[in-house]
């Protein structure tokens, strides 16, 4: 029983004998944690590997890069770009004048 536990356990990812496509690399591997649970949530296959050979003897350093199939990859770099967007649009929308606005016209209670 214990065996197939660890094998439901493991995390799906790309057959090596397929072309795979980097889609994003960052100095820092918790940047490039969640953007491999981005990509894992929306059922896109990948693997986060290290982008430099001392990764063994340095933990951490030349960062990390994400590898999907090549088919995923435009799918892939969309999400990406997407998500960086957001929460840029979230703290655009405190800077606007429109808030400023809205809150003027809400009816004073006396």
């Amino acid at each position: 029983m214990a065996e197939q536990t660890n094998s439901t356990t493991q995390e799906p990812r790309p057959n090596p004998n397929e072309k795979l496509v980097k889609v994003f690399d960052s100095e820092q591997e918790s940047e490039a944690m969640v953007v491999k649970g981005l990509l894992d949530s929306a059922g896109i296959e990948n693997d986060l590997a290290s982008a430099s050979l001392l990764q063994d003897a340095f933990p951490g350093m030349g960062g990390m890069i994400i590898l999907v199939r090549e088919e995923d990859a435009e799918k892939a770099r969309a999400l990406i770009a997407e998500s960086r967007q957001s929460p840029a649009a979230v703290e655009g929308a405190g800077d606007d004048d429109e808030d400023d606005d809205a809150t003027a016209e809400m009816p004073v209670q006396e």
